[in-house]
């Protein structure tokens, strides 16, 4: 399942540079905070155990998008086909 930053989101710029795949930019047009593009989320499968964003964010505002389940075997497949392994 990607994740999403809700809008509670403080813009710390904590969580953009830890995120391996580039999924996590800042929105200056709709959100006015960063984003996770779920087309590039993969939870940190491939690279940690765990979410990296979602361990260092200082407030807790990241979160799983239910509207977007994968299951590990899916986000492994995603993190492949960016990665072209």
């Amino acid at each position: 399942m990607a994740l999403k930053i809700t809008t509670d989101c403080i813009n710390c710029d904590i969580c953009e540079p830890e995120c391996p795949n580039e999924a996590i930019s800042y929105d200056n047009k709709v959100q006015k905070t960063y984003v996770i593009n779920p087309d590039l989320c993969t939870e940190c499968v491939g690279f940690y155990d765990e979410p990296t964003c979602d361990k260092v964010c200082p407030i807790d505002c990241i979160i799983k998008d239910d509207t977007r389940p994968e299951s590990p075997e899916e986000l492994l497949a995603k993190y492949k086909k960016i990665w072209n392994k």
